[in-house]
């Protein structure tokens, strides 16, 4: 049970059935009643919850707020509802103060299910597909998949638990135009080695050095066998050679950082299926692509224009947009990134996700709009295509930018950065800034072991009751039921305000699934752990009182419990120790 929904769902009960009593008594005039909310006030001396039904009645009703007020107040019995007493004040606002029975509530509620707290059916099960960080398997994965990883999984885990059925997958671009790239790169590195500078490095070619080393390592092994074979076996050989490996590397580096994929979805599936060419022909059925110089075009610009205009936006504004329509058959007969993307969106909606959420660099800003055209296009809803847009991210070391490794002289990669830091601090790192905003990650901070480090701070909280409750059992205290009685005892305002955020846990999660935004919870459970300190260094836990050692006790196990939920749920370790 959720003790703070169940709360605020008694009390709206009661006001509405208030108002409902002022209409029969003639205290207010016959109306639809109105739709209002109830919200936790910032700040809780003036009461745990506050509500606008007063201000939003004003219309319906013809009255004052203030006046709505008093009669809903004239009539509000909160017999069924965990709150004690309410007070009215400014132009109507009602504010309404919790009883113990709440605050007992919520440690039992913790306490009856502590893996599971925090869980709802708000998702109601519905089918969503997180892909993320889909890094071009040419070469290395860098700084942005690694943030992009741990946004992503996090964003998995949150709707998980907020009722959704979740999907983890990775988009593997292992054909096309990047992979014929990739094979004249490597073809030119191979040649090289044997014919020396009389070999031209492609101009759009990949400059990396992992290039070289991986048409070095076929060479060691196979010796100058593609010398004399055609550029076509040459390419064919190499690529046969190197992608597998890289892909291998991809997979070993999101393993390393507890990275857990339900499908590696390859685009060379699309190609052989026949699914790219199928989108080309549905979108040619619907009148949407032209030839043009012997490539095909899809009409972006019409299909947006049209999308756009009907969303109610002006002409100068699309104008302003400068929409251009898209190549999908280049001349050469080979389709586009583009073509294909569209055919790998298809294909999520045909496996029966109402919901697709990619994690996009915000490079890919200007993507966001021609794809959600194009689902609406082929005939699905381009607006159940939901995209997170991800800022860069720079690394930081002693107050100046990082750009090269210590250890191999090149630019940082995902794998150097699991080498030297911890993977729990890189995943909670990573969550404690917002998708959208760009981020100095701090390596000092990342691997020091103190209270600046967030993720240090969090699991050192959870470690400090467990060496709390393993030194009171030292003394024979141990655990165990609390009566209500002994609950009602936590009355200090640190007490008091602990229990209020562990009860807010449910609806954090659900808030961060709605905004997918992860950060949330991170955020919720780093303050989790500064108002435990808070209370612990304000309540002495063993005392005089047996019953308020008891409470304080069954307390520290409800914040013990939901630090470890959600490092559990992040797949952040969770020490009894440190």
């Amino acid at each position: 049970m959720d003790t703070y929904a169940n709360a605020v769902k008694m009390l709206k009960e009661a006001i509405t059935d208030a108002m409902n009593k002022a209409i029969e008594k003639g205290e207010l005039p016959k109306a639809e009643l109105p739709q209002f909310i109830i919200e936790t006030p910032a700040d809780r001396t003036h009461g745990d919850f506050a509500t606008n039904a007063a201000m939003a009645g004003a219309k319906a009703f013809r009255m004052p707020p203030f006046k709505i007020a008093q009669a809903i107040t004239a009539n509000l019995n909160l017999e069924n509802t965990l709150c004690e007493r309410f007070e009215t004040a400014g132009p109507g606002f009602i504010n309404f103060f919790l009883g113990d029975s709440y605050y007992s509530a919520v440690i039992r509620d913790v306490l009856a299910n502590p893996e599971t707290y925090g869980s709802s059916d708000f998702g109601k099960g519905e089918k969503v597909m997180v892909e993320f960080v889909s890094a071009n398997p040419t070469g290395p994965m860098h700084m942005g998949n690694a943030r992009g990883g741990a946004l992503g999984d996090c964003l998995a885990a949150v709707l998980d638990k907020a009722g959704y059925d979740v999907w983890r997958e990775f988009y593997v671009n292992d054909a096309g135009n990047q992979i014929e790239k990739f094979g004249c790169s490597l073809e030119a590195r191979y040649l090289q080695i044997f014919k020396g500078d009389e070999i031209v490095f492609p101009e759009d070619g990949y400059q990396g050095s992992d290039i070289t080393e991986l048409a070095q390592e076929y060479a060691d092994a196979n010796g100058d066998s593609l010398v004399d074979v055609s550029s076509e076996e040459r390419k064919k050989a190499l690529v046969g050679y190197a992608l597998p490996k890289n892909i291998k590397k991809m997979q070993a580096d999101m393993a390393k950082y507890k990275i857990t994929y339900d499908k590696w979805f390859f685009e060379s599936e699309l190609h052989n299926s026949g699914a790219v060419k199928e989108v080309v022909d549905i979108l040619t059925e619907k009148g949407l692509t032209y030839e043009d110089d012997g490539a095909v075009w899809y009409k972006n610009k019409e299909v947006l224009t049209k999308k756009l205009l009907a969303e109610g936006k002006t002409q100068k504004y699309i104008d302003n947009l400068e929409l251009k329509d898209d190549v999908l058959i280049r001349k050469n007969g080979n389709p586009t990134y583009f073509t294909a993307d569209i055919a790998y969106h298809k294909n999520k909606f045909d496996r029966g996700y109402n919901t697709l959420i990619d994690v996009w660099g915000a490079d890919h800003h200007g993507h966001v709009m021609r794809m959600k055209g194009a689902m609406d296009a082929i005939g699905y809803d381009g607006d159940k295509l939901d995209v997170v847009l991800m800022q860069l991210v720079k690394l930081v070391k002693g107050g100046e930018l990082v750009k090269m490794s210590k250890r191999t002289g090149k630019a940082i990669q995902l794998a150097d950065l699991l080498d030297e830091v911890p993977v729990d601090s890189a995943r909670f790192l990573f969550n404690t800034r917002e998708a959208n905003t760009q981020m100095d990650f701090d390596l000092d901070l990342a691997v020091s072991q103190d209270n600046q480090n967030p993720v240090y701070y969090v699991q050192y909280a959870h470690a400090r009751i467990c060496s709390i409750l393993k030194s009171l059992a030292n003394d024979g205290i141990t655990p165990r039921d609390c009566t209500d009685a002994e609950l009602a005892l936590l009355t200090a305002a640190e007490e008091r305000e602990l229990i209020n955020h562990l009860a807010a846990y449910s609806s954090e999660i659900i808030s961060a699934a709605k905004d997918y935004d992860p950060t949330k919870i991170t955020r919720y459970v780093t303050q989790l752990a500064t108002l435990f300190h808070k209370f612990y260094n304000a309540c002495r836990v063993k005392g005089e009182d047996e019953g308020l050692t008891q409470a304080r006790l069954a307390l520290c196990c409800a914040v013990k419990a939901v630090i470890k939920n959600v490092l559990t749920m992040f797949n952040i370790s969770c020490p009894e120790s440190m």
